[in-house]
C-alpha cells in the first residue's frame, strides 16, 4: 500500500498555487488597502485564505503588526476564552523503520536504546500521569509494523481506558502514529480515540522527499492524503501541523491553510488543532544544521496569523517550546498546552539510565508549576474532555466554535475539571490561586441558570464527589 502513488495530494496542496501565493504576498506586502480589507474580513471571525493569509504574514509594518496581535488576542478570547487545555504526550515504542533525517528514531541510529512498553509498563506510566493529575493523554510511537502493528495500539489504548487509580482516570486518549489505512481508522474510531493527529513535517514535496529517503514514510502522497483516510474511516477530529525549520517556513505556512482548506471544503470540517512544533536537539540531530530554523518573533508572528486564519481551530504548543516563548503565543493564539513532558519511552514513572528521547525538552517544570503559572496568568487550565463524551466532534464542534457557543460548554466544565485537579493534586499554594480564579469567573458566567449549576457542582467537587463525566 506504501508505494501506491496518487496525484491527488499535489491536487490540494498545488506547488504552483503555493509559488503564486507566496510572489503575491511579497508584491503586495505594503499595499495597506488590500491589508486593511483582509483585516476587516478577519474581523468578522470567519477566517482567510491562504493568500490572504500570507499577505499578512509577509507585512513587516509595526502598526499593522500590532493590529493583527490585537486582532489574534480577540478571536482567540471570542472562541476559546481564557481556557486552556492540559495534556501529556505517552511514547509507546521508539523502533521505527523510517529514516526521517531529523529524528532520532531513525532506524540507522544506533545511539538510541530501542524499547516497547509491555501494557504492565503502560499501567505503570499511566498510574504515574494519574498521579501527576493528567486526564488527556496523546500517544506516540515510531512506526514499525512488526515491533508496534496496530494491534499494539489499540490493545495500548484499552489499557489506558481501563486504569482508575484513586480518583484518576484517563478520560480522552488522542492519538499521533503513523500514516495507515482506512480500516485501521475506524479501529481506531472503535477505540475511543480522541483526535487523530499526523504533522505533514514539510508539505514541499522535493523536500520532504529527501528529508525521508527510505521506509513507508517517504510516500508523500500516502503521508499527505492521511487525514482523508481517517475522516473516511469515521475519525472526525484531526490534527495538523508541521516541523518547522525543515523548510522554508512560508512555504509550509501556505501548505498548512490549504490543507485546513481542503479539508473543510471536502468533509465540511477542517483540523481540530493545528500544531507548531519547531525543530529541537536531539540524539544525532543538530538543529543548527538546518538553515531554515526561525526566529522568536517569526514563529510568534505564525501563530498570530494562523489564528487569524484558521479561528475555529484548537492550537497546541507543547514542551519543546520555553516558558517565555510558551507565554507570548498562548495569549496569542494558542489553546492547548501539554505540561511535565517526557518525550522517552518509560519516562513517567522511573528514572532512565539511557536516554531515548525524540527531542529535547525545554520546559521542564512540574504539571502543578505549569498550572499555577497559568493561573497566575489570568488562565484557566482545563482538563474537561465533555465534548467527546457527548459527541461534540467535527461538524458539531466546527459549528459551535465558529458561531461563538462553545464557551457555553466549555467555561463551566474548566471551572469543574479546574476543582477536580485542585482537590486531588494541587499544592497548596496552587490551590488558593486555582480557588481565587473559580470563584472570580463562576460569577462572571452569564447564564444564571448555568451558572447556578455550575456553583452546584463545583460545591459536590468539593465535597468528593467523582463521576469522571467532564
Amino acid at each position: 500500500m506504501y508505494n501506491v502513488k496518487s496525484k491527488k495530494a499535489e491536487e490540494f496542496i498545488n506547488n504552483e498555487e503555493i509559488l503564486d501565493t507566496l510572489e503575491y504576498a511579497r508584491r503586495n506586502k505594503n499595499n495597506f488597502e488590500l491589508i486593511d480589507k483582509i483585516l476587516e474580513k478577519a474581523g468578522t471571525y470567519k477566517g482567510l485564505s491562504h493568500r490572504e493569509a500570507m499577505v499578512l504574514l509577509e507585512c513587516d509594518d509595526a502598526a499593522y503588526t500590532e493590529r493583527m496581535k490585537t486582532l489574534a488576542r480577540d478571536i482567540k478570547q471570542r472562541n476559546y476564552g481564557n481556557r486552556i487545555v492540559m495534556f501529556a504526550p505517552l511514547y509507546l515504542s521508539n523502533y521505527c523503520v523510517n529514516g526521517c533525517v531529523y529524528c532520532p528514531y531513525h532506524y540507522k541510529n544506533e545511539h538510541i536504546p530501542r524499547r516497547k512498553l509491555t501494557q504492565e509498563d503502560i499501567v505503570r506510566e499511566v498510574t504515574a500521569l494519574q498521579d501527576m493529575g493528567h486526564k488527556r493523554l496523546a500517544l506516540e510511537t515510531g512506526e514499525d509494523p512488526v515491533n508496534c502493528p496496530i494491534e499494539y495500539v489499540l490493545e495500548s489504548i484499552k489499557t489506558i481506558y481501563s486504569i482508575k487509580h484513586k480518583n484518576g482516570a484517563i478520560r480522552r486518549v488522542n492519538v499521533n502514529i503513523a500514516a495507515t489505512t482506512v480500516e485501521n481508522y475506524r479501529k481506531l474510531k472503535d477505540a475511543g480515540i480522541g483526535t487523530y493527529i499526523l504533522f505533514q513535517e514539510t508539505y514541499n514535496k522535493e523536500s520532504y522527499e529527501q528529508l525521508h529517503p527510505t521506509g513507508p514514510k517517504s510516500n508523500y502522497a500516502y503521508h499527505t492524503e492521511a487525514m482523508d483516510r481517517a475522516m473516511e474511516g469515521g475519525i472526525d477530529d484531526v490534527g495538523c501541523g508541521v516541523l518547522f525549520g525543515l523548510n522554508m517556513y512560508k512555504y509550509d505556512f501556505v501548505g498548512l491553510l490549504m490543507h485546513a482548506e481542503h479539508l473543510e471544503a471536502v468533509y465540511n470540517c477542517g483540523p481540530h488543532t493545528i500544531s507548531v512544533p519547531r525543530i529541537r536537539p536531539a540524539d544525532d540531530v543538530d538543529p543548527s544544521e538546518y538553515e531554515n530554523a526561525i526566529s522568536d518573533e517569526i514563529f510568534e508572528k505564525i501563530v498570530m496569523i494562523l489564528r487569524i486564519a484558521v479561528p475555529y481551530t484548537g492550537m497546541i504548543i507543547s514542551t519543546r517550546e520555553s516558558k517565555k516563548t510558551r507565554e507570548k503565543v498562548i495569549s496569542l493564539g494558542v489553546s492547548q498546552i501539554s505540561g511535565a513532558s517526557r518525550t522517552s519511552v518509560g519516562g513517567y514513572a522511573e528514572e532512565e539510565e539511557e536516554d531515548s528521547s525524540q527531542f529535547e525538552v525545554s520546559d521542564n517544570r512540574s504539571l502543578d508549576e505549569v498550572v499555577g503559572w497559568l493561573l497566575e496568568l489570568g488562565y484557566i487550565p482545563s482538563f474537561c474532555t465533555a465534548c467527546y463524551r457527548e459527541g461534540r466532534t467535527g461538524d458539531r464542534f466546527m459549528s459551535l466554535v465558529k458561531t461563538g457557543q462553545i464557551a457555553n460548554c466549555c467555561q463551566p466544565n474548566a471551572l469543574m475539571t479546574l476543582a477536580e485537579y485542585l482537590e486531588d493534586y494541587a499544592s497548596t499554594e496552587t490551590r488558593e490561586k486555582g480557588y481565587d480564579m473559580i470563584n472570580k469567573t463562576v460569577q462572571e458566567i452569564p447564564n444564571e441558570k448555568v451558572r447556578a449549576l455550575t456553583i452546584e457542582r463545583l460545591a459536590d467537587i468539593k465535597g468528593g464527589s467523582r463521576d469522571f463525566r467532564f
